[in-house]
């Protein structure tokens, strides 16, 4: 699998200001005043801006997490990826190398969710290279296939193959394959 695990080495426990906590790794680029990083692991050079919501998740190398964005425990990102503002990643979600998740992009993790009662998480899985447009919705148990294009506003209930353009809602191939 893509996304390794990143040695943290010793983290550190702070309070941020504004009363907001956070977790520390050595390495990690935090250009924040307000955030919540709470038991992550994330990679040396990432960059975390402000107003995000991180926890128990772990993020790879080298990622930019912009403004806004939420992601929770249990979810992988790998290396080199970009997460844009607002960007929602929930439990269940797995996104390898290199991908990057467009602003207002929201994945979801429960097929029949409901206010009360058991609900379970359903996977989700993004390859290699993939790219998901502005507002795009991912419903929960898809692939999306390394080098992938979601377009903006997409809603994904289906597997996107390798190498495809899809768009619309639902999403649907557009074009030929996507090249590089």
């Amino acid at each position: 699998m893509a996304v390794p695990r990143h040695p943290a080495g010793p983290t550190q426990h702070i309070i941020g200001m504004e009363g907001f906590c956070g977790t520390l790794v050595s390495g990690l680029k935090l250009l924040a005043k307000h955030y919540c990083i709470e038991d992550c692991e994330i990679g040396e050079d990432t960059v975390v801006r402000d107003f995000v919501n991180l926890y128990g998740c772990r993020i790879g190398k080298a990622c930019k997490i912009a403004a806004y964005v939420e992601v929770q425990r249990g979810v992988e990102i790998g290396d080199r990826c970009k997460i844009e503002a607002f960007a929602f990643i929930p439990s269940g979600v797995t996104i390898e190398d290199e991908v990057f998740v467009g602003p207002h992009a929201c994945f979801t993790n429960d097929r029949r969710p409901r206010a009360v009662g058991e609900w379970g998480v359903t996977k989700t899985l993004v390859r290699k290279g993939a790219s998901i447009g502005a507002n795009a919705t991912i419903v929960c148990g898809v692939t999306i296939g390394e080098n992938a294009l979601v377009g903006a506003g997409a809603v994904v209930t289906r597997d996107v193959p390798a190498d495809a353009s899809v768009a619309g809602s639902p999403a649907r191939p557009i074009g030929g394959s996507r090249e590089g």
